[in-house]
């Protein structure tokens, strides 16, 4: 069927050196690659620092107004609980809420 006889450990000897290069070659070849693109967003870092896309005029308004939606935010919360003990809404009773 095949023929191995022609195969020996001194033709796989010759070819280790080869192997171990291109490894070595890939290996430095990806880190001089990422050693460059370090260097390259750092300039652009310093680059662009002193610019920026648009000053807020104002403060930004706070996400949520809990006077306005407490109810809402009340009835939100008691129907997660009811539905994660399994009852329902009117079987449960809020005693307090406040914001942590």
């Amino acid at each position: 069927m095949f023929d191995f006889s022609n195969i020996s450990f001194d033709n796989f000897s010759q070819t280790q050196p080869n192997v171990f290069f291109i490894v070595l070659m890939g290996i430095g070849t990806v880190f001089v690659g990422l050693i460059c693109l370090i260097v390259v967003c750092k300039l652009f870092s310093l680059f662009f620092a002193g610019k920026s896309a648009a000053q807020p005029s104002q403060p930004a308004a706070p996400a949520m107004q809990p006077e306005e939606n407490k109810q809402e935010i009340l009835a939100a919360v008691s129907a997660a609980v009811a539905e994660e003990l399994g009852t329902d809404v009117n079987g449960i009773r809020i005693t307090s809420f406040k914001k942590l």
